[in-house]
This record gives structure tokens, sequence and C-alpha cells, in this order.
């Protein structure tokens, strides 16, 4: 099993200094908005992924005012404790530790703490164009496999190199074709990597979502999920050769597994624009549970669930169908927010559960 036995803050985001300890499977956090419960949250996120959920910049995390910021956590991993630092100094330089032994690259500690967070801006990756599926997408697979992290990340430095010389060439005269044929040919390891891994593993993503989406959702309604790349119909290294001078007039590269996308429909038409609210929400449960159980089966235990916010996006029927699986049929550590105490205390105790619940001040 895998559990956050507590947490200690630093000039985090909202928290000048504070410290928890969390003494049950299931956590309930409470208090007004702008308190701290999703900032709260996003530090548990960052011992698992080094980095913040909702902020891209380290710098914005660090609290008004300060220079830098630190968050320290135990977890508790198939019976050992293992301690997690995270800091930014004041020069700007960030260090994680795992028992006091920095990382050389922050990438070696994504997977070994596996982590799914459900926020309510997380329904763009319905409503958004593909760059949020894909992050969905890569987000799951990364924790699954060291090495798709990392040839994504050799895959987006190339493609930023190539991209960079494509837009070059509308201030130049002669096109270097010799030099196109380098980056194309450093760009097909690692593509081909990633859309074999996703091709591995999507597969059985989506029939993990099609089964908790009739869950949640209480019905058997004509949902459909597929994987969608170019890969699928032409390699890539013909697809690069076959759009060269199309990349050459655009400036940039329009084909490849930077394109691929999550097709998801509803009778037969795309959800996005034809699913109500309530199935968008449901939707969302799905993929993210999806995820969650991927990784329970991969891992081998359950990963640590964040839960932001969720009682006012749900109805009561699909709340408790939420809850019921992620409290019952899952034996991992769950945190949960809400502005309401007495709501929370209402939904566990209906369940039967034991939790702790934390009132912010």
């Amino acid at each position: 099993m895998l559990l956050i036995k507590d947490i200690s803050l630093t000039q985090f985001k909202t928290y000048r200094e504070a410290a928890f300890s969390f003494s049950e499977r299931i956590i309930g956090i409470c208090g007004q908005n702008g308190i701290g419960k999703t900032n709260l949250l996003d530090a548990l996120y960052y011992l698992c992924f080094t980095r913040s959920y909702f902020s891209k910049s380290d710098q914005q995390n660090v609290q008004y005012g300060s220079s830098g910021f630190r968050i320290e956590g135990n977890m508790e991993a198939e019976g050992t404790i293992r301690k997690v630092v995270c800091i930014l100094r004041e020069t700007g330089k960030k260090e994680v530790l795992l028992d006091d032994e920095a990382y050389e690259k922050f990438s070696q500690h994504i997977g070994k703490f596996p982590c799914v967070i459900i926020t309510p801006d997380d329904v763009q990756i319905i409503t958004e164009g593909s760059e949020q599926r894909r992050r969905f997408m890569d987000t799951l697979l990364c924790q699954l496999d060291p090495r798709y992290l990392q040839q994504l990340i050799e895959y987006n430095r190339i493609l930023q190199q190539r991209n960079s010389f494509l837009k070059s060439l509308a201030e130049r005269r002669a096109v270097n074709q010799a030099l196109l044929d380098v980056y194309d040919s450093q760009l097909i390891r690692p593509g081909n990597y990633l859309f074999e891994q996703r091709t591995s593993y999507l597969h059985r993503l989506i029939a993990l979502v099609v089964q908790l989406y009739r869950e949640i959702a209480g019905t058997e309604e004509n949902i459909a999920l597929a994987y969608w790349s170019q890969l699928q119909q032409t390699p890539l290294q013909e697809l690069l050769k076959l759009n060269r001078d199309k990349d050459i007039l655009l400036g940039r590269t329009s084909s490849g597994v930077h394109k691929d996308d999550l097709d998801i429909q509803l009778q037969q038409q795309p959800f996005k624009t034809s699913a109500s609210q309530g199935q968008r929400k449901s939707m969302l449960f799905a993929l993210k549970l999806g995820e969650f159980e991927l990784l329970k089966q991969e891992k081998g235990f359950s990963p640590i669930l964040l839960l932001d916010d969720v009682f006012e996006k749900l109805d009561e029927n699909r709340m408790f169908n939420l809850l019921d699986r992620v409290c019952l049929q899952n034996d991992g550590q769950l945190f949960l927010t809400d502005t309401h105490a007495a709501r929370i205390s209402r939904h566990f105790d209906r369940l039967a559960v034991r939790y702790q619940l934390i009132e912010l001040p």
C-alpha cells in the first residue's frame, strides 16, 4: 500500500508554515474558498511528480513576498518510509531529494509514487483540443514506463529544433534538405516508441473507461473511445517525407505523434459537442479512474487519489456511485476537498468508512 503519512510546507503558495499528519486512509479537507484546500492537494501532487499540477512555473508556487519554498513529506511504500523533499531555493535552483539523496534528473522520480488527481478544470480533457488529451495520456504512461518519459522528452526536444529550423526557412532562399534528413531520422526512434506504447496501453485504458462510465452514470449509453494516430495508416518515416514540402510552407511539423488524439463519441457523435454537462462529468471521472485502475494493475498497489471540489460537480446519484468506487472498492489513500465539513461527513458516514477530517482555519 502507498500512503502519505505527513507533509510540511514552507512558503508554498498560501502557506507560510504548515504541517499536516494523516492518520486514516480517507482524508477530507474542508474550509472556505481561498483558504488553501487546493494548494494542499497541489503540494501532495508535488511530492509525487516534482512539479505543480496547476502552475507551469515553480516560481508561481512561492508565497507572495518570499523567494523560495520547501515541501517535505514522508511516504509509506510497501511498508518502508521514504522521505521526499522538493526545494526551490532563493537562487531559483530546484532540488528534489529522496531519502536525502538528490536526483540528477527529476524524471527519475516519476512513477515511484503514482498519483491521480481530479479537479474541476480537468473537464478540458473532454471539451478542448487534442493537446489536453495527449497530456492526459502522457501523464499516465510516464508513470507506467520510465523509458516512455525519456523518449517523450527526446521527441519534444527534436521536434522543437525541427520546428525552429522550418520557421527560419522563411528568411532563406535555399533549403538545407540534409539537415531536415537528420532531424527526421532523430524523430523516428522516439516517435515510434511513443506510438507503440500508446497503442499497447490505451486499448486497456479504453475498456476500463467504458465500464467505469456506465457505473458512474448508471446507464448503458452508447459511448465509444478510440486511440487515433497518423501512424496507424502510414509509418512516421514516410509521413515526414510526404509532408516535407507542406512543413516548409507552414514553418512547422504537421505530422507525427504530437498530433495523436483520444477520440470520444456518444451515439456516434463527437462527445464534446453532443454530451450534456452530467455526461461530461461522468466521462471525466471515468477517464481519471481508468487511469487509476490501470496504474493499480501495473504497479500492484493503488495510487494516491486526489479529488478537488467534486461535490459541486456531480448530482447525488453520480456522487454516491463515485464515492462507492473510490472508498469501498479501492484500498488506496484518498484525499478529498470540499467547502462543507457536514457534507463530507454525511457522505462518508453513509458509506460507513473511517476517515480523518481536516478543517482549515
